[in-house]
């Protein structure tokens, strides 16, 4: 695994920083890295799956306070990844003449019952 750098007052238990892994998760999530972001998983599973003492949880408690900014960024870039993943096989289905709509939404696109028309 690579390592994922530590602070210096951080002493090495062996674990990496939440925020660094939230940080490297991110970049890996926008280069597509996905043998990067299988290993990140896996990481986070051990986390998860550790037995910590009192002193580890607070570290890791600290840990999370401090990276809640990089998770939040995270999670928007998680959401619109899957946004597009959404487009993406829609369409693909549209091409594939497999994707049919409701009559509601054909209508909704074509800009009648309130909507604007630009959907």
């Amino acid at each position: 695994m690579q390592d994922l750098g530590r602070s210096a007052e951080q002493p090495d238990t062996g674990q990496p920083e939440l925020r660094q892994l939230v940080v490297e998760a991110s970049r890996a999530l926008a280069r597509l890295d996905t043998s990067r972001l299988e290993e990140l998983a896996l990481c986070c599973e051990a986390l998860t799956r550790t037995p910590w003492n009192a002193d580890q949880r607070q570290s890791l408690a600290r840990q999370a306070h401090e990276a809640a900014a990089d998770m939040a960024i995270f999670a928007r870039v998680l959401e619109a990844t899957r946004s597009n993943v959404t487009v993406m096989n829609r369409l693909r289905e549209m091409r594939a003449g497999r994707l049919e709509y409701s009559e509601r939404q054909a209508r909704g696109w074509a800009g009648t019952e309130g909507g604007d028309g630009d959907n």
